[in-house]
């Protein structure tokens, strides 16, 4: 009930100083912050039935046995498109799990991958539409994302993001957007053409300031300051990390994950694990995350 309380109440806040034009990002992070902070998630690779669809009671068993209070989904054709998110939010909802969503850009959709993100593919003046009127519904959808979106600027120029962010925040202002974001490509360039947008970033870990690779897990707290310090440290900063292989790096070990999880509790807004994390495959990996997640974030 206060959770219900609390988002109904930044909504009226929030509705109230969009309709006067008040809104100022460093104060909407912080409002904001009320409802998404501590955010404790796995991304993707959920457990399947033998129909193909989301076995959505038994992911949530899981997260529960993890301590996460988060599911980030990924809408990518499928079993996992939009419509069987529709199933799996009141499932979520009922369990008290928050959802993320993430959506797939130009360069991991046709015709350089198999799969758009179902239904509106690459339009995403209708997925910020689409979403926020759905997170009225079912309020635990807290926010959205767009994987790779640094990669992909030629698409999502300044304009076209405002455009956008300001369809759907006129139908739910309270609805976060966190597009991923490397350490790299968020620069001082970044940071002044889109800083006046963004809530915060989704931070795919990989150790960039120093050498790129799944092997140094102590650069975590350096490279969230630097980012937060280009944003006038009011951005929030959710930490990615790599517990499944990346495409280039590899595979990391259960240590590394130990130390980065560690690290993120520490100085992120949020922990996300790439990916959730199969109990019987990746038994020690699971541990890991379980055991970190029920010691929580620390409060910085």
């Amino acid at each position: 009930m206060k959770r219900i309380i609390v988002s109904a109440f930044l909504l009226t806040l929030l509705l109230q100083k969009v309709a006067i034009g008040q809104v100022d990002m460093q104060e909407r992070r912080k409002m904001l912050a009320k409802n998404v902070g501590g955010t404790l998630a796995t991304y993707a690779a959920p457990p399947m039935l033998a129909s193909g669809d989301v076995d959505g009671e038994k992911l949530i068993a899981e997260l529960k046995q993890l301590h996460a209070n988060t599911y980030h989904w990924l809408d990518r054709a499928g079993k996992t498109d939009l419509a069987a998110l529709k199933l799996f939010l009141p499932m979520a909802k009922k369990a008290k799990i928050k959802v993320w969503v993430t959506l797939v850009p130009p360069s991991e959709s046709p015709p350089l991958s198999s799969h758009y993100s179902e239904p509106y593919r690459l339009d995403f003046e209708q997925w910020s539409i689409a979403l926020a009127k759905l997170s009225l519904e079912y309020p635990n959808l807290v926010a959205w994302s767009i994987d790779d979106f640094v990669h992909n600027l030629k698409l999502f120029t300044p304009a076209y993001v405002q455009h956008f962010l300001d369809a759907g925040r006129a139908i739910n202002p309270t609805l976060a957007f966190f597009p991923c974001c490397y350490y790299k490509q968020t620069d001082s360039a970044f940071a002044k053409n889109y800083g006046s947008m963004l809530d915060g970033i989704l931070f795919p870990y990989r150790s960039e300031s120093v050498v790129a690779s799944l092997t140094d897990p102590f650069q975590v707290e350096t490279e969230i300051d630097k980012i937060r310090s280009l944003f006038n440290n009011g951005l929030l900063v959710y930490l990615d990390v790599y517990a499944s292989p990346h495409s280039r790096l590899g595979a990391s070990t259960a240590d590394y994950v130990k130390e980065v999880v560690k690290e993120g509790l520490a100085s992120a807004d949020g922990v996300l694990i790439y990916r959730h994390q199969d109990p019987v495959l990746f038994p020690e990996k699971f541990e890991i995350v379980q055991k970190a997640f029920k010691k929580g974030l620390k409060k910085h």
